[in-house]
């Protein structure tokens, strides 16, 4: 990837997590929502094949955490990335293939849709 090409898809995946206006702003000056966004930004960043993702809509309000998923989702669609979760959220259950559902460290549940 040319350093152009990796600019390009910094800046694109900045304004796919909505931070296009805070770009130059300091981690300091952001919310937490606007840093867990910019966590989201920085794995995806690496068009890494899995990814890890511990409650990465935990911080967010329902829009930008909805705007979130539609990306994981579009990247997992585009690139064939592979998120794995851990969370509570049932928005993300629900959107997954592939669920396990842990209860005290045991798994008590799977559904492959």
């Amino acid at each position: 990837m040319t350093g152009a090409q990796r600019k390009e898809w910094i800046d694109y995946l900045i304004e796919k997590v909505g931070l296009a206006d805070w770009k130059k702003h300091k981690p300091s000056e952001l919310s937490g929502g606007q840093r867990q966004r910019v966590a989201i930004a920085r794995a995806l960043v690496t068009k890494a094949p899995v990814i890890l993702a511990d409650e990465p809509t935990a911080n967010l309000d329902s829009k930008t955490g909805s705007q979130i998923l539609e990306l994981m989702q579009k990247l997992n669609s585009e690139l064939k990335t592979t998120f794995v979760f851990s969370t509570h959220d049932q928005r993300i259950v629900d959107m997954c293939n592939h669920v396990v559902y842990i209860l005290d460290g045991e798994q008590v549940n799977e559904v492959r849709r």
